[in-house]
């Protein structure tokens, strides 16, 4: 057999992710008609949680947590600017590089005094405008959002109806319907849904009905689920029961995927609002059960814990409707976005999604997806080049395809 040309795996690499076009499977992003749910520019991008609990470490003198909560958004912005990147240190974090990623992207000074410029910029900005920059610069051509139809801002904007922008995916969240239960029922009847607080037959009916008609109306391409630590399966409480008797068979009968998002300590310090949630270890063994007495679901899963994160790899070897997917929260740092990666391809080959952005300020997709792709192409040149040397003919084929599965939508498709 006549062997391939010879190339440099590095430079094919990086060609099979600049041709890519990156389907995000799961952000908290939502096009222009959906009000505002739409959230970018300067202001939004300066007081995402990561940035505010940071700033929050080294407020100014005389300006407690409480008093900075309260300033409207911009001033906390300004706040936020002047402390991390005006102040004494270089902003070395990861959310904090990523707002230079941002602006360097858009061609801005990241060194100003102030977010004028940036502010100037995003004003003068058509919308619809701004968020084809933004998709055109970060190369992703499609995001799935999260999707509540119980949320106060959400749910009369899909019950009035609105022409969605093609690029932006649907994801129904349960967090809200069944977590938490019978804290839902109220929204439910409001809806027409006859449910009661007991996890009766007639419950359970509405609740199926409930996921089906959203799943419709929305085009829901899978359900996702965030759950804490201790959640246990099979167990006798009210979340167990609802995902096994309502949300996995509607997954099923639907033929679409059940995101799992497990780890989430809610609330460890209030005083830091939506930037005070923690983490904590899952019992793996849970997912196991799961994935067993589900074997026609497709689990789409991904955990917080850094600790659980060959427990994962295993369980999905021995499950194939376990797949993992992108590096969560407090992981969704370079150095474990590398160790991560690593570790699935040795352990999975392609099967599994790499990274996913969960970006809730649209401007966000400009640095994720770059710092992402910085991190994770090294790893896949040593694998590649470890392949070529064990005697595997590579192509630059074999490379574009491979990219293409595991960064255009995974078991989602493209």
């Amino acid at each position: 057999m006549q062997s391939p040309p010879a190339f440099s795996v590095s430079e094919a690499v990086a060609r099979a992710f600049e041709v890519q076009p990156i389907v995000d499977i799961h952000t908290h992003l939502y096009p222009i008609q959906m009000g505002p749910l739409c959230l970018m520019g300067p202001n939004e991008l300066l007081t995402y949680h990561y940035l505010k609990v940071e700033t929050c470490r080294q407020l100014p003198s005389g300006t407690s947590i409480a008093q900075f909560n309260a300033m409207p958004k911009p001033r906390q912005a300004d706040v936020v600017w002047r402390t991390l990147f005006a102040g004494n240190g270089s902003p070395l974090s990861e959310a904090q590089l990523g707002v230079v990623t941002v602006m360097s992207s858009l061609g801005l000074n990241p060194r100003s005094d102030s977010l004028a410029e940036f502010r100037a910029l995003f004003s003068q900005t058509d919308p619809e405008a701004y968020v084809d920059l933004v998709f055109s610069k970060s190369g992703v051509s499609r995001v799935y959002m999260t999707n509540d139809p119980l949320d106060d801002l959400e749910g009369p904007a899909w019950r009035e109806g609105f022409e969605r922008d093609s690029r932006f995916d649907a994801a129904l969240r349960l967090d809200s319907a069944l977590a938490g239960w019978p804290g839902s029922t109220a929204k439910l009847k409001a809806l027409g849904y006859s449910v009661e607080d007991d996890l009766s037959s007639r419950t359970i009916a509405e609740l199926r009905r409930y996921l089906d008609d959203w799943i419709a109306r929305m085009d829901a391409r899978y359900l996702a689920i965030s759950l804490p630590p201790d959640f246990a399966y099979p167990c006798e409480s009210a979340i167990a029961t609802l995902l096994g008797a309502a949300a996995y068979p509607t997954a099923r009968d639907h033929g679409i995927p059940a995101a799992l998002m497990v780890g989430v300590r809610r609330g460890v310090n209030p005083e830091l609002r939506d930037g005070g949630d923690g983490l904590g270890k899952w019992n793996v063994a849970f997912l196991e059960n799961i994935a067993r007495e589900w074997p026609d679901v497709n689990f789409l899963v991904t955990l917080l814990s850094r600790e659980n994160q060959h427990e994962l790899c295993v369980a999905a070897r021995k499950f194939p409707n376990i797949t993992p997917f992108g590096c969560w929260w407090f992981l969704n740092n370079p150095s474990i976005i590398r160790e991560v990666t690593a570790e699935r391809l040795e352990l999975l080959g392609s099967g599994f999604v790499p990274q996913h952005s969960d970006a809730r300020v649209l401007d966000q997709l400009l640095y994720k997806w770059t710092h992402s792709i910085n991190a994770i192409a090294p790893v896949f040149v040593r694998k590649y080049e470890a392949l070529r040397n064990a005697g595997w003919p590579l192509t630059e084929q074999d490379v574009r395809n491979d990219v293409a599965r595991m960064f255009g939508g995974g078991p989602l498709g493209s």
